[in-house]
């Protein structure tokens, strides 16, 4: 009897286990544009020390209160589950132009005791890109330089080989700031300055490591061609791999300078749907029914779910539920699962049974968990 029940037992855990392989080989054949994953907003974004919070709040409440977050370090957002990360990137070709930021002095006029030092190894000096959200105002970032931070997520990668594709924003900031406080003007992103930051994404990352709109694009004579012939990479090929992608429309006819259909570069643009260079497109803020369709075309998709605090602070889950009903593949917020919103209802972000990827709704027939084992 025992032995018999014991067979019987051993069989159903084979057949489970068979299930499971079968399934996530299935999974597998999925491209990666048909899957669904969280990622956050400014994910470098350390917040305030405590005299510039005290500053900045004084000053601008309101315009505080929509920075009033933080996010875990780039590895520990991806051992809970993120797959998609923000970095926004300023230029500083020679070094030292973020180095002695005006809110320091600010601080200092108003007579509060001095914050910790937010560069204590010197970094700002040396030339490079540099990972800020608001010059002189918001600069305190998890990680440092540009290359430190892809530095981490490869790191993470390689300590976890078959992860799903990690895509990786990537805000290009330039332009004088109307704010007096923020009196440091960033440089221009010209096509040479795109130059050295393909040169140094392509300095952390070989090629075996990325998926670039080459890839993509195949044979077809264009990227959108490609897309809309649903030409992106299986899921199996994606495995391990990173994606660069831009945030900023504005800067995609520079960075398309010479590179038409974006032949040798390294991030896929935030395009015009119907433009040869479009694979890659945001949407924000909705609506939830352009973005199913634009998905079903064959697009990827970034929208938010939150921002600015404004749905953390009163637990609204209303356009949270409608962006991830919507199919959008990249599912951006200041609140995944390990980082939930500290007010009443802790507003958070989280796909269905804590998955790490799902199958999009907009362009799947099915709905999955996608394995990372």
């Amino acid at each position: 009897m025992y032995s018999r029940n014991r067979a019987t037992v051993l069989l159903t855990l084979l057949g489970t286990m068979s299930a499971s392989f079968m399934c996530a080989q299935k999974n597998d054949e999925l491209k990666i544009n048909q899957i669904q994953v969280i990622g956050t907003h400014n994910s470098y974004h350390a917040g305030f020390a405590p005299s510039a919070q005290k500053l900045w709040e004084e000053r601008n409440p309101k315009g505080f209160s929509g920075l009033d977050y933080r996010h875990l370090p780039l590895d520990q957002q991806f051992d809970a589950g993120v797959r998609q990360i923000e970095l926004d990137v300023f230029a500083d070709i020679e070094g030292g132009l973020y180095a002695h930021p005006a809110g320091e002095a600010l601080i200092a006029a108003a007579h509060l005791p001095p914050d910790p030092d937010f560069d204590p190894d010197g970094v700002m000096t040396k030339p490079g890109f540099k990972v800020i959200h608001m010059q002189d105002v918001d600069y305190r970032s998890t990680c440092q330089p540009f290359v430190s931070c892809l530095e981490v997520v490869r790191r993470w990668s390689h300590a976890h080989p078959k992860h799903i594709p990690i895509f990786i924003l990537v805000e290009t900031k330039e332009g004088k700031s109307d704010n007096p406080a923020q009196p440091t003007v960033p440089e221009s992103f010209t096509a040479s300055v795109f130059d050295a930051l393909d040169a140094e994404i392509r300095s952390v990352f070989p090629p075996a490591e990325l998926i670039t709109p080459d890839d993509v694009r195949g044979q077809y004579e264009t990227l959108n061609a490609a897309v809309l012939a649903g030409n992106w990479p299986k899921l199996n090929k994606g495995r391990g791999k990173v994606i660069f992608l831009l945030d900023q429309r504005k800067a995609g006819p520079i960075y398309l300078a010479g590179h038409p259909s974006l032949r040798g570069r390294v991030l896929f643009t935030n395009a015009e749907p119907g433009q040869p260079d479009a694979a890659f497109i945001e949407r924000n803020d909705g609506p939830a029914g352009e973005i199913t369709e634009l998905v079903r075309k064959g697009y990827l998709v970034r929208t938010r779910t939150d921002a600015d605090t404004r749905e953390a602070r009163t637990n609204s889950t209303t356009r949270r539920d409608d962006m991830i009903a919507s199919g959008a593949q990249l599912l951006s917020t200041d609140y995944p699962s390990n980082e939930p919103a500290r007010w009443p209802g802790h507003f958070v972000v989280k796909l269905p049974n804590d998955a790490i990827a799902q199958c999009s709704a907009a362009n799947t027939s099915k709905a999955c968990n996608i394995s990372e084992k």
